[in-house]
């Protein structure tokens, strides 16, 4: 099987790539290397949904692939969701993407720009609606994603968030990589390690040695089982 892996940064997959087989590098954001009878290609986009999307968008365009992992790290709204819990990321949505109206925010679908279900998008949201079919991908708590260019860290914009989408996570990559996926017909999963709480900035309180020891983990199991 092909199998891109897409990060943001190699910090994220270290742990994952000490267990795969150097084969060569491909072109300058993707290296190729192998486990068991996989063909691992590990694109690093760069921090961003501009980057991610034109990366990906790139890659999927000069080679066939498979199937598609999203991997990295994010922080929860949800503090059900402890830090170095993994997630599947399986809705996603660009949170800033609309116009402010006074002190109300008016979504890129409810200026009438957008239907909410057009394609790809579905409820405005992006839908992994068939993952792949994998016992340690399904194990993963299912959750719901926004996909920002800043990330919350302050009270009042934060409560804002919550109110106008309810998410459970948040990373800057998500959105750009389901939705470069869904135009190029891939089968696609984002899986995510929680790394902190989203509050006010406090980087005594995050995990993210342990988010991203569990994320690599996972990632071992989900394509060990494909």
């Amino acid at each position: 099987m092909r199998i891109l892996v897409v990060v943001a940064t190699p910090a994220e997959v270290s742990l994952l790539l000490s267990h795969l087989t150097t084969i060569g590098e491909r072109h300058g954001r993707v290296t190729a290397y192998g486990r068991g009878a996989h063909e691992v290609d590990v694109l690093n986009t760069g921090v961003g949904m501009v980057a991610t999307a034109t990366w990906c968008s790139r890659t999927l365009m000069a080679r066939d692939y498979d199937l598609a992992l999203n991997l990295g790290v994010c922080g929860t709204f949800d503090r059900v969701l402890a830090p170095g819990t993994v997630v599947h990321v399986a809705t996603d949505r660009f949170a800033e993407l609309g116009a402010e109206d006074g002190d109300r925010f008016l979504t890129i679908h409810q200026l009438g720009l957008l239907d909410p279900n057009e394609w790809p998008f579905s409820g405005e949201r992006l839908m992994n609606a068939a993952p792949p079919d994998n016992a340690p991908l399904r194990a993963f708590p299912s959750v719901d994603g926004i996909t920002v260019n800043t990330v919350h860290g302050d009270e009042p914009s934060i409560a804002r968030a919550v109110e106008r989408f309810a998410p459970q996570v948040e990373s800057m990559e998500g959105a750009a990589f389901m939705y470069a996926c869904l135009v190029h017909g891939l089968p696609f999963a984002q899986v995510r390690g929680v790394s902190n709480v989203v509050e006010r900035r406090n980087r005594d309180a995050w995990r993210l040695p342990d988010a991203i020891r569990a994320l690599n983990a996972a990632a071992l199991e989900i394509i060990d089982a494909l």
